[in-house]
């Protein structure tokens, strides 16, 4: 393969491939495969990895940086944004958030403390309102399930019927952002 790779060799059984948005190609592979087996997987691979080199520098070009002014600006449109929705939702699901924060994060929406604090990304106020819903009930879903089985998945569908569609949109989105 043609493409820089960098592999990591440990005691684990699989081989893995991973393309980062610094656009590194990353082997995991089990301490005792050989150079030719790995080889043969990534040459297996290759279009896969490919397309994922394509993806992460089309979101490199896409990016848009912020000034500390629009930063502030999206902060407090997340937050209003956000607590218009869990106002919305959080009774529909029997749950309320112990607290609300709007971080900075770029590589998560949202997430879900164990102590059931619910935080967003101040970018999360840039999505379309469908997307910005799901990923809403989803991190109010995880205040009932901590994980992503049948059962929390059962919990979003049943706010959201059609949440494998904003998934979708909010892929897009996240694309067409440079997220």
């Amino acid at each position: 393969m043609d493409i820089p790779v960098e592999v990591q060799r440990s005691r684990r059984k699989t081989l893995a491939v991973s393309v980062g948005k610094d656009l590194r190609v990353l082997v995991k592979a089990p301490l005792f495969l050989s150079d030719k087996e790995i080889h043969a997987f990534l040459e297996k691979h290759r279009k896969w990895i490919e397309k994922q080199l394509v993806r992460q520098r089309e979101r490199k070009e896409n990016a848009r940086n912020f000034s500390p002014a629009e930063v502030k600006e999206l902060k407090m449109q997340a937050r209003q944004l956000a607590e218009e929705l869990i106002q919305k939702y959080a009774p529909q699901m029997g749950v309320k958030p112990t607290g609300l924060k709007i971080t900075s994060a770029v590589t998560r929406w949202g997430s879900c403390s164990g102590k059931n604090s619910i935080c967003f990304s101040y970018r999360f106020a840039l999505l379309p309102k469908e997307a910005a819903e799901y990923i809403v009930v989803h991190e109010l879903a995880h205040i009932r399930v901590k994980n992503h089985g049948p059962r929390f998945y059962e919990q979003v569908r049943r706010i959201l019927p059609d949440y494998k569609e904003r998934i979708a949109l909010l892929k897009q989105a996240q694309c067409s952002l440079g997220l």
